[in-house]
């Protein structure tokens, strides 16, 4: 596509991003749109963003899961990045979402760089510093989230902000994750469980698939990034009052209270 388009586009996700009023899919406007196209006007947004004074701090790999992947009918991987403004502690408001939905993750904080391609599961566990409970927040800019691969990545994945537990830190040397065990809870009520395994497999192939992805792009996860490494369980639509918490076994619990 031409700068002039992908700028278009960008120019009307961040409007959208700063005003909360939706779009329509981007896909159905823009057939010829490839994830490349997609990238560039994710890379623009965050330059916006940036601009008007956000620092990025991590970034994210998203529908990972075959959960996700239905509820979505996405059937592969979207990739974004994470700003100091989309981090939240355990209340977090819901004011200018869209369409909100809480998902249940494994974060990884890294204390080296990681930069593909032949990023390995050995490498990003070399690479991570440790692991923490999180929930992300996800929200479409694109209407009634009537999405295609192409529609997400644009979208920074569909990122809204996360929330992480700085009160568990582990070292994930000493467990078996594709084998943990989430639970999540709305409200005092079970709402979901699921594995590690759920997210392409084992959580440290998801963090690889995004260092590779990114690396193809000239970018790397850095010392110091948060990385969301997907869901382990279904979105879970929320609204304003709503409570959540997740337990993950061998790492530990979080709560939030969304606003």
């Amino acid at each position: 596509m031409e700068q002039q388009e992908l700028k278009k586009i960008s120019d009307e996700l961040y409007q959208s991003l700063r005003t909360g009023v939706a779009v329509s899919p981007l896909t159905e406007r823009f057939p010829a749109i490839t994830i490349d196209d997609a990238y560039k006007v994710s890379l623009n947004m965050l330059a916006m963003r940036e601009a008007d004074g956000e620092r990025l701090i991590g970034k994210k790999i998203g529908v990972t899961s075959e959960a996700v992947q239905n509820m979505l009918n996405v059937r592969q991987p979207d990739f974004g990045f994470l700003t100091d403004k989309m981090q939240f502690s355990e209340r977090l408001s819901l004011s200018g979402m869209i369409a909100p939905k809480a998902e249940g993750e494994i974060a990884f904080r890294l204390k080296s760089d990681l930069k593909g391609p032949g990023v390995s599961e050995a490498d990003v566990l070399a690479a991570t510093d440790y692991i923490m409970p999180c929930f992300e927040i996800v929200d479409s800019r694109i209407a009634n989230w009537a999405i295609k691969i192409q529609d997400t990545v644009a979208d920074n994945a569909s990122c809204g902000s996360f929330v992480v537990s700085d009160a568990h830190k582990v070292d994930p040397r000493e467990l078996d994750l594709p084998a943990l065990e989430m639970k999540v809870y709305k409200n005092g009520q079970l709402l979901s469980e699921g594995l590690g395994a759920a997210a392409l497999g084992n959580p440290l192939s998801c963090v690889a698939w995004l260092a590779n992805t990114l690396g193809e792009y000239g970018i790397s996860l850095l010392a110091g990034d948060i990385i969301l490494s997907g869901s382990l369980v279904p979105l879970e639509p929320i609204k304003a009052g709503d409570e959540m918490s997740l337990e993950i076994s061998g790492v530990g619990s979080l709560a939030v209270v969304f606003e």
